[in-house]
């Protein structure tokens, strides 16, 4: 027993524990067999944690009903039995010796409730145990107790600590963002103040300032919320269907637009996750209505359904061209479609697709299906990117912005060489690479040479400032999807990397622009012919005359795929930014 206490002084795990007390116990007996069970009296089951020399099915749960713990907790005390073969739904076969011999089982309790049971098997039919040896096996199942508790006290201790961490790091987190947002809101109201001081009476401008000075009021009370950790204003106690009427009513109050909503089917109770990216989508792309759309009606409708939920926001706006504004053939987007590419990764986060269909001058309708179940915490579902850069500062900014701006990101990995980075991605399989321009240089030279054995192509995002034309060129040659700059906003940095990681190319505003001034710059230098097929040709007479591509296909007789494909190819041939640019050059003679 001595050597016992000295055994659980300072142990926590839990079953070397229990093995301890069993093997003592059964070596004072004289006898070979034993087992521990964890009994969870409230749920109605028990689980065999531990044994010696017993097959008892080590590991596996059983409902309190049956074998000889089922005996033990009917009776609330110690049961002694000359054979186990008495026991009503025993666990043990009849072809086990233990069948037929004696058991003594005691239970484990603590503060009047029973938490294990403690089994200990005679070596034959021979033998039969005493009061005397039951009382000893009830000492045994005391410090079995001891460790039980033990063990849970110790795991309830180290999981709040790992929650008070956690905690603890998201507040410094979150006070760090407020204190730079709160500062930048305080800032803008001041100077929106003297903007208003600044306006003659009766300026149409004075409505702007005054819309614009209620919602920078809004985001810093937010703000202040989240430092409280109290959640978005928008949905603080409040349903979806609530919080979507309220945002539409603020849209009314600070537009012209007309705002509805619908909600169709019973209402169901969302996980607070997927109520909150749900609304921050159709906030999204109500905001774009504003925005961009020139739109005078905007319908919002919440649909339930028995597996999840879509929200649908259509506008009779002036629509766009889908296929130019996320780029064909790998061609590259502007920041302008920040917006779409954010609304995408929500509803991906929360396993769950993006849908938009809009045909210019018909308006726009953006769908979104997200399940109930979606959680958005299942870390296999985010993308998992590598961030590779040698100097250390842009290295950790960069993780921190991804780790804080984006949820469907997961940064696998910091490598700061290229031995590093071919490492980290044989072991990691990552979706994606950010690289600064050196090791995009170096990992592009390796590649080529075959000296990785990566066989895969994943996609890149370069960080690079200031590139050339030759670069952008380099960069496209070795599979890169999407530049960034270290002027990058955060949601550009978010987004760009999403982007990228769906198989689409995105650069942010500074790149883009550089990349199409390089363009437009090389292009005045050469020649102006511009060679392209005959059936490229006959696409872009179709352009002009404003069809669509569904239109140009059934005019051809191929497919839309085709058709995107040469709309694509006389894009990156003709240096066009877009369809328009495109049809434009028609009339130029290219």
């Amino acid at each position: 027993m001595t050597e016992l206490a000295g055994d659980l002084a300072g142990q926590f795990e839990l079953v070397p524990l229990l093995e301890r007390v069993l093997g003592h116990a059964v070596a004072l007996l004289g006898c070979e067999s034993g087992s521990i069970s964890i009994v969870h009296e409230s749920e109605g089951y028990y689980r065999k944690e531990v044994d010696q020399g017993v097959g008892c099915l080590e590991g596996q749960t059983f409902p309190l009903t049956e074998g000889l713990t089922g005996q033990i907790v009917k009776h609330r005390g110690t049961v002694i039995l000359d054979r186990y073969a008495s026991v009503p739904t025993g666990h043990i076969s009849p072809s086990d010796p233990r069948w037929g011999s004696a058991v003594i089982g005691v239970p484990i309790a603590w503060d009047g409730a029973i938490i294990g049971t403690f089994a200990i098997f005679s070596n034959g039919p021979d033998r039969s145990f005493t009061a005397a040896e039951a009382s000893l096996v009830e000492l045994f199942a005391n410090h079995a107790a001891i460790a039980i508790m033990n063990s849970r006290l110790h795991n309830a201790a180290a999981g709040r600590e790992r929650e008070a961490a956690v905690a603890g790091e998201r507040e410094r987190a979150v006070r760090d963002v407020h204190e730079t947002i709160g500062r930048s809101l305080g800032s803008l109201l001041l100077h929106l103040d003297r903007a208003d001081k600044a306006t003659p009476a009766g300026s149409p401008a004075t409505q702007h300032i005054d819309s614009a000075r209620v919602l920078a009021h809004e985001a810093l009370f937010d703000t202040r919320r989240t430092v409280l950790g109290l959640g978005p204003s928008s949905l603080a106690g409040r349903t979806l269907g609530e919080a979507v009427r309220g945002e539409l009513k603020r849209v009314k109050a600070t537009s012209s637009l007309d705002a509805t909503l619908s909600v169709v089917g019973e209402p169901h109770s969302l996980a607070p996750e997927v109520a909150h990216q749900v609304f921050m989508i159709v906030q999204e792309a109500v905001s774009n209505v504003v925005a961009h759309a020139h739109a005078t009606t905007c319908r919002v409708g919440l649909f339930y359904n028995a597996t999840g939920i879509a929200a649908v926001i259509e506008d009779n706006g002036r629509g766009f061209d889908a296929a130019a504004k996320h780029g064909t053939e790998g061609a590259p987007s502007s920041s302008a479609c920040l917006g779409l590419h954010g609304m995408a990764a929500r509803a991906h986060y929360l396993r769950g697709d993006l849908s938009i269909d809009s045909t210019p001058g018909w308006g726009t309708s953006v769908r979104a299906e997200v399940p109930y179940s979606a959680s958005g915490e299942v870390s296999r579902e985010r993308w998992q990117v590598l961030v590779a850069c040698i100097q250390p500062i842009v290295r950790a900014g960069l993780v921190r912005l991804l780790e804080t701006s984006e949820p469907s990101v997961q940064v696998m990995g910091e490598p700061d060489s290229l031995a590093d980075l071919v490492e980290s991605i044989s072991l990691l399989q990552p979706d994606m690479i950010v690289l600064d321009w050196v090791l995009m240089e170096q990992y592009a030279a390796a590649r080529r040479t075959g000296s990785t054995e990566d066989p895969v192509d994943r996609p890149v995002v370069a960080v690079v400032d200031h590139p050339t034309l030759d670069q952008l060129r380099v960069a496209a040659a070795s599979g890169v999807r999407g530049f960034l700059s270290r002027s990058s906003t955060p949601a550009e940095v978010a987004r760009v990397v999403v982007a990228a990681a769906r198989g689409d190319a995105l650069l942010d505003g500074a790149v883009f622009t550089r990349f199409t001034e390089a363009h437009e710059s090389a292009a005045e230098k050469e020649d102006a012919g511009v060679r392209l097929t005959a059936r490229e040709l006959e696409v872009r007479d179709l352009l002009g005359e404003g069809l669509a591509d569904k239109q140009i296909a059934s005019r051809l007789a191929i497919s839309v795929k085709t058709v995107e494909k040469h709309v694509g190819a006389m894009l990156r041939k003709t240096g066009a930014r877009n369809r328009t640019m495109l049809v434009g050059l028609q009339h130029q003679g290219q």
